[in-house]
């Protein structure tokens, strides 16, 4: 729960190079109230994590697409329906395929109301959308 005199700010990139940039200036000139009032998240469309050490060909994938459908998290009945659906997944090739809106990567951000006008510049400087 946010403090009397607390702005929470919801910013969505479009790649994580400019988000962990903006991080960077926003940390840089002191606007985070502490260490834990900011982050980056991957956003996607689907109800999935994909576990980078546990999911991966080598780890004996009967398919190149099996760590996606089959990932770690997928639901108790089986693989999941809304990655297999997907067409990045039937390999029609969509440049936005698994991005949300094409801004998967949000930035939240926990500052002091005196200081919103300037996150949100810094924020806008590196391509984000508030």
């Amino acid at each position: 729960m946010l403090e009397k005199g607390e702005r929470s700010i919801l910013a969505y990139f479009p790649s994580s190079i400019n988000a962990d940039k903006a991080l960077q200036e926003l940390q840089s000139a002191g606007i985070p109230i502490d260490e834990g009032s900011i982050a980056i998240d991957r956003i996607s469309r689907y109800d999935t994590r994909i576990d980078n050490e546990l999911s991966q060909p080598i780890n004996n994938a009967l398919t190149l697409s099996g760590p996606v459908l089959y990932s770690i998290s997928s639901p108790d009945e089986g693989p999941n329906p809304w990655l297999a659906a997907s067409d990045s997944a039937s390999g029609l090739g969509n440049p936005d395929a698994g991005a949300s809106g094409g801004t998967a990567f949000l930035l939240t951000l926990v500052t002091k109301e005196e200081r919103v006008q300037e996150a949100v510049k810094i924020i806008k400087e590196n391509g984000g959308r508030v």
